[in-house]
Parts: C-alpha cells; structure tokens; sequence
C-alpha cells in the first residue's frame, strides 16, 4: 500500500504525459550574495558578475547574475514537483538559452513542460522524459530556457481492491 506519507512528492514516469505543463510553486529571489559566492565558488572571475564598477559602464548597468546560477536555479526550483524521490538519472541538458538577463532582486519561477516521454529499453522499471524548463522573472520574462532529459522511475504496481 502506498499512502500519501511514503509517496515520492516527483512525478513517476507514468504521469509525465507529453503536452502536460507543470507550474512550479516555489519561487526564489535572487541576492547580490547569491551571485557573487556562486561566481567565486566556481572560479569565474568575470567581473560583469563580480564588480559593480565595471557593470556600471556596461549596457546593464549593473552586474548581471551568473547565467549558471540561473540554469541551475531553474532546474532546482522544478525538483520539488517534478522529480523528487522519482530521478533515477539526470542524461543531459540541450538548448539553453537566456533571452533576458538576470540581476540582484529579480524573482525567478519555473515551469516545465513535458515534450516527450518513452519507455526505457534497457530498464523496464524506467522510463526516458524529454521536459523543457522555462525560468520566468517578476515581469514575465523568460529568463532561461532548456530541454532536460531524464531517467525516471515508473509508478508501483497498483494492487486491485481486496475482495470481501
């Protein structure tokens, strides 16, 4: 029996039907802390991220947020509802793209679509799903887009009511 308790809070493999848009609830603002021990933590000394002079004289204005710490905001903030306890694997990230900028103070959301979803063949307790993830800012605007495509568990067994 599965109760809600035990359940995974991620889709299985089962409930990612192609066409199916997911909006995630979680929503996270974006700090001049955030950028800058992201940006040290993974050694890039770029200094649009890391120096408010520089940033000033640049067409922003004012230091962008690491395109990677978006990327990585918006796969973060789609675990919740989407793979939680149901990710067998990660297989690969495909088109990113960041249409519009990210800076200290913008709100980021998530939403995935499912694009596709196939059944493993090498792993029956496994299925292939193809989303794309589109973080949205404060104004609407997309911020960051990709394609994640993922290994994900499929759904027990579900037992037939006892008789009685």
């Amino acid at each position: 029996m599965n109760d809600d308790l035990t359940r995974p809070q991620g889709r299985y493999f089962e409930e990612l039907v192609p066409g199916t848009v997911i909006r995630h609830r979680i929503t996270r603002t974006v700090t001049e802390a955030d950028n800058v021990f992201f940006t040290t933590l993974t050694m890039n000394p770029q200094p649009l991220h890391l120096d408010r002079e520089y940033a000033a004289a640049t067409e922003f204005g004012q230091p962008l947020v690491n395109s990677l710490l978006t990327l990585s905001l918006l796969v973060g903030l789609s675990v919740h509802e989407l793979t939680l306890g149901t990710l067998v694997a990660n297989l690969g990230l495909t088109d990113v793209v960041f249409p519009k900028p990210v800076f200290h103070g913008d709100t980021i959301r998530a939403e995935s679509e499912v694009l596709e979803a196939r059944e493993s063949r090498s792993r029956p307790d496994a299925g292939i799903v193809t989303v794309e993830h589109r973080a949205i800012n404060q104004r609407g605007e997309v911020v960051a887009r990709c394609k994640r495509t993922a290994l994900m568990q499929r759904g027990p067994e579900v037992s037939p009511p006892p008789q009685g």
